[in-house]
């Protein structure tokens, strides 16, 4: 077995068309462009974002390991963000992967391969046995790309969490699919 993880995660990951980075402070206004629309974070725990909120996130996942900045390796626009976090116990060397993406970047495949190659260093690299995801059964765009990753749907957890409230201040309930893939499974050309 590797190691349960590297000692320093890596700063970047290249594909052909993008740059994985850690997000530094000065990415309020890329995440802006894409947490401000509604159809980026109809199915995430929070509404769209104000400029002043997503200063304050790009200055916190500059902090957090767990996120990565998708920028286009032509221009460096940030097209997106990826969220891969070790979970605990760290020994099950198990992770936890999320994704946004900005809609104008919708059906690029910028989040498959952003994905694919975060995922690709997270098995090969830091030792993962586990890697799962879960999402909304209703954001069809996100269960089909975990599929063309190779991550099998394992279950269909009903009412399995809320992020939203009614009128009356009631949870509104929502189903998630859990997906996952491990190590002895995985194949980086998906």
């Amino acid at each position: 077995m590797t190691a349960v993880g590297p000692a320093r995660p890596p700063s970047r990951v290249s594909t052909d068309r993008l740059v994985l980075r850690r997000f530094t402070r000065d990415d309020g206004a890329g995440l802006h462009a894409y947490l401000s629309r509604p159809e980026a974070v109809r199915f995430e725990p929070y509404d769209v974002q104000t400029r002043a909120q997503c200063d304050e996130l790009a200055t916190a996942r500059a902090q957090d390991p767990s996120f990565w900045a998708v920028c286009r390796g032509s221009d460096g626009a940030l097209v997106g963000n990826l969220y891969l976090h070790h979970d605990e116990p760290r020994g099950w060397h198990g992770y936890s992967l999320g994704y946004v993406f900005h809609p104008d970047e919708w059906h690029q495949g910028y989040a498959t391969e952003a994905c694919r190659a975060l995922l690709d260093v997270c098995f090969r690299q830091w030792g993962a046995h586990r890697v799962s995801a879960r999402c909304d059964p209703r954001n069809e765009a996100s269960w089909r790309l975990l599929e063309r990753l190779g991550l099998r749907r394992e279950g269909h957890v009903r009412q399995a969490a809320s992020f939203r409230t009614d009128d009356a201040g009631r949870p509104v309930w929502h189903d998630a699919y859990l997906y996952a893939v491990l190590d002895t499974e995985w194949d980086p050309e998906g």
